[in-house]
């Protein structure tokens, strides 16, 4: 028997969907299931992060089952920050720190994880779930932000060395190119677009 691929893949516009390609980043907002183990909300705490595939104890990862937390799983960490998720304190902790003078450098303190994370939640989801996103144009964008094009608003574009890569969960396609005055939505939170114009982080 084959067995079906869960939804618990996250895509730079925010949606969860199923896919049998592997990630490299594993995610955390909670418990996302109903009482029969379906993934049937996008979030219940606020401190979205993103970890490694391994979690340190070696412990097994729990899918399908109510009252523990939901793993989700991202293609790479430009795809997780698009998803609103920031880089955990604890298994990541090397990251988080650049994520976090990051922080500093963008806006002049260096919160803790708890107060990134309210600040990144406004930034990210609104009270009916939907992603928040803003218009800016091309040439305000740093490497490593995801954009939607007016044309094609179902494609998340990754803007990195002067092209827009397009997203999907096999991998990027070839790059396009756009005027740089061109206007276009941007699916990656403020914060860490402000974070991305002060510093390069690994978006490998």
């Amino acid at each position: 028997m084959i067995e079906r691929p869960r939804r618990n893949r996250v895509t730079p516009l925010g949606n969860i969907e199923a896919s049998s390609h592997r990630g490299t980043l594993m995610g955390n907002r909670g418990d996302l299931h109903d009482n029969e183990g379906t993934v049937c909300r996008t979030w219940m705490l606020r401190r979205w992060i993103s970890c490694t595939l391994h979690t340190p104890t070696g412990r097994r990862v729990t899918f399908d089952t109510p009252g523990c937390y939901t793993p989700l799983f991202f293609a790479d960490e430009a795809t997780a920050l698009a998803a609103g998720h920031r880089p955990c304190a604890s298994c990541r902790r090397p990251a988080y720190e650049a994520f976090r003078a990051g922080w500093q450098d963008a806006f002049g303190e260096k919160p803790s994880a708890v107060e990134m994370d309210g600040v990144l939640h406004q930034a990210r989801v609104r009270a009916a779930g939907q992603k928040v996103t803003f218009i800016a144009c091309l040439h305000d964008l740093p490497d490593g932000v995801f954009v939607a094009r007016k044309s094609a608003p179902g494609t998340a574009f990754l803007v990195r060395g002067g092209g827009l890569y397009p997203w999907s969960h096999a991998g990027y396609g070839k790059p396009i190119h756009m005027p740089i005055n061109s206007p276009v939505k941007v699916l990656t939170p403020a914060p860490i677009v402000g974070i991305l114009k002060t510093r390069r982080l690994d978006l490998a």
